[in-house]
Order: C-alpha cells, then structure tokens, then sequence
C-alpha cells in the first residue's frame, strides 16, 4: 500500500512502531536481545485493515435496547454528542473484528439526526477507550433522506422533509460561522469569552480539521450535500453513496471521497434500492478515493475482507480491493500519517493472512496493534505479546 509489493520481506518492530522493512537480507536482527521472531513460510503480511464506518460498540449486538446508544432520537440536531462516551470496548465485535485482521475502526453515531455527533478513529483491541483513540473528534456525522425523515415525522416534528432537513443543517452551520466570527474577535481583543458547548463542536468543521461525514444514499441527497459542503466550505466524506455509480463522472469532478456500502446487507428501504458491489468500483475507475465499509451492525464487521472480494469480483481492481480497506481509509479518516501502509515510523500495525483476505477460506494467522500480537490463529486464549 506504499507503492511496492515485498517478496521474501521483513519487518522489524520496535516500541510499537514500524523500524525497518525490506527484503529478509536487508533488515539485520539481533538474534541475541529478546527480539520475537514471527516467520510466515507462504502468506500475506500487509496492514491491519481499517473500517472506515460502523458503530461498533455504540450498537452493541445482543443487547437490545439495553446496549444501543446509537442515535439520541429526540433532537435532530446534537452535534454536540461524543462517540467516545458511548463506545463499549467489551462489545463483542471488537474481538471479531480484530479476529479478521481489523486493527482500527472509525466509530461513530447514526443516521437518525440531520447532526449525530463526532465519530473517532479508534483501535480495536483494549479496555479502556481513551488509549484506543487515534483521532477524535474525527469527524462530525449529518445525514440525509430518509433516516432523520422518519424519524421525527413521527413525532410531529421537523424534519419530514428533504428541505428541511437541509435548511436545518445550514441553520446550524450558520448559528456555528457567526459563534466562530464572535469567538476569534473576542480573543483578539483580548477580552473574556463564554464558550458555548454546543457550538464548540463544529469548529474543527469549520476549520477544516475534519470533515463532515455525510449518510447519503440516493443521487438528490448526494448532490444536496455536496451543494451544502461547497457553500460552507468544508471537507466532507459521502458515506454509503449507494447510487453513486449513477454519477461518478460528476463525484469524480468534485473530489469528496466516498465510502461504500454496506452492500452486504438488504434492500431495506427505499433509498438503497440500487446498492450494489460494482458501485466502488465505478466510482474508483472514475477517479473518486474510495474505501468500503461495513456499516456494522448493518453486515458483520468480519465480513469488510470479503465486501471487498465482492467488489473485485464485481470490477474493482484487486490493487483497489486491499487499497480499499488499508490505506484509502486511512487517508479518508485523516489518519495515514499512523496507519493504512506499512512504511518505517507508522504505527505496527499488521494484519498476517495464510493467503488473500478478500476469498473467503482464507485464514488469520496473527494480528498485530501497536506491536503486540493480540490474535494469534495458534494460540485460541486471547493473550498478548509484545514482538
């Protein structure tokens, strides 16, 4: 995923980071420190693939209500809210996801409000969440259709239309351009200034810190949120584009990278009634970044190696396929100064396959976070060790 294919190689780990990467006869080893050596005879070692959306953790699977802080659904606007404060690193996906060779994820709320919240890129194996986190806020959720629709007009309240789901968001991005204006004369002068918790939030928006991740499936509420973006200026992610390869040429043109699916799953509702695999690679031979999720719990999240054989199989190129879940993510999250390639002073984190993570025989053998093994297909206990 940095621009070259490695036989014979090897990599060389320290303090939790990558150190030297070759050929075997390149990277010289110190056979007498207490050095671990993982030697693969036939396989893969490529980086820890990455989950560039899903609410794992938030959604938590067989708790019912009990373990779903997914969407806060009595306000449509809570941007204010933290993934970080909801996440659940007991939740069982965790250890599925790290069981596939998924060392980081980004995590965030639903789609049910015009605004959810901030997402954070996280790693996907410990207790605690504040040592997962990579990023965070890492990016700020809106969405589009028909989620925030149903949602509130079945209160008898806004929004129940397309319209107002985009009025209400440029309301709020607006309310956010004049507390931002306030906030920075405010300092210059020198005088006190009461920060407001609700508004706060969107300045790394407006900053263009991090994006916006929009939940768009149909062309009308992919082009309103472009229409959106470009008038406020601001970095944004179209997260499902479902019909996006109906307009590719178009995406292509105007540069928001796109992260596609969950097409595993069903047709459940009306706006995803032409998802489909060919859709990333439509949109990747077009020229759009592409990255391709889960959605999880939407499809497993186990299942994104195989999301991506399905797209391959259906036109993607297989240089794309492991693109699409390493590094193109990881660009996408604003995140690939640490992970999405294995390269000297990134993060180590590995993903090690007895053959194509994409087919669906094939086997994790180890995965590594930060330069500790926390799967290994040999030892069933769960422990970890540091190489």
């Amino acid at each position: 995923m940095a621009g070259a294919d490695i036989s014979d190689g090897c990599i060389r780990v320290k303090n939790g980071k990558i150190a030297e990467i070759g050929r075997r006869n390149e990277v010289k080893f110190h056979p007498d420190s207490q050095e671990r050596v993982i030697e693969i005879k036939n396989g893969i070692i490529m980086p820890g693939i990455i989950e560039a959306h899903c609410h794992m953790g938030i959604t938590e699977e067989k708790k019912g209500m009990e373990g779903d802080d997914c969407n806060e659904t009595v306000d449509p606007v809570t941007p204010y809210l933290r993934a970080i404060d909801a996440v659940n690193t007991m939740d069982a996906a965790f250890d599925d996801a790290v069981r596939a060779g998924i060392t980081s994820a980004m995590i965030g709320p639903g789609s049910s409000n015009v605004a959810g919240g901030q997402f954070a890129f996280l790693k996907t194996r410990g207790r605690r969440v504040d040592d997962l986190i990579v990023k965070a806020p890492a990016a700020m959720k809106v969405a589009f259709g028909e989620n925030p629709k149903v949602n509130y007009s079945g209160q008898g309240q806004s929004p129940s239309t397309r319209m107002a789901i985009a009025a209400m968001l440029r309301q709020e991005l607006t309310k956010a351009l004049a507390y931002d204006n306030k906030k920075k004369k405010a300092l210059e002068k020198g005088e006190e200034f009461e920060e407001d918790f609700t508004l706060e939030c969107w300045l790394p928006v407006l900053h263009r810190e991090i994006p916006l991740k929009a939940h768009v499936h149909r062309v009308d509420d992919i082009f309103t949120a472009i229409r959106i973006a470009k008038e406020f200026h601001l970095k944004m992610t179209l997260d499902h584009c479902s019909e996006g390869h109906m307009i590719a040429k178009e995406l292509a043109k105007e540069g928001f990278p796109a992260i596609v699916g969950p097409d595993l799953a069903s047709r459940s509702k009306i706006e995803v009634q032409n998802m489909a695999f060919k859709t990333v690679g439509v949109l990747n031979k077009a020229g759009v970044m592409t990255a391709i999720t889960t959605d999880h719990p939407v499809s497993l999240i186990q299942s994104l190696p195989l999301c991506a054989g399905l797209a391959v199989k259906s036109g993607l190129a297989l240089e794309e396929g492991y693109k699409a879940i390493t590094i193109s993510p990881a660009v996408i999250c604003g995140v690939a100064d640490r992970v999405g390639s294995l390269e000297v002073g990134k993060d180590a984190d590995i993903a090690i396959f007895d053959g194509n993570p994409m087919e669906v025989f094939t086997r994790t053998l180890y995965t590594i976070i930060d330069g500790q093994v926390v799967y290994d297909a040999q030892d069933q206990d769960g422990a970890s060790s540091d190489i």
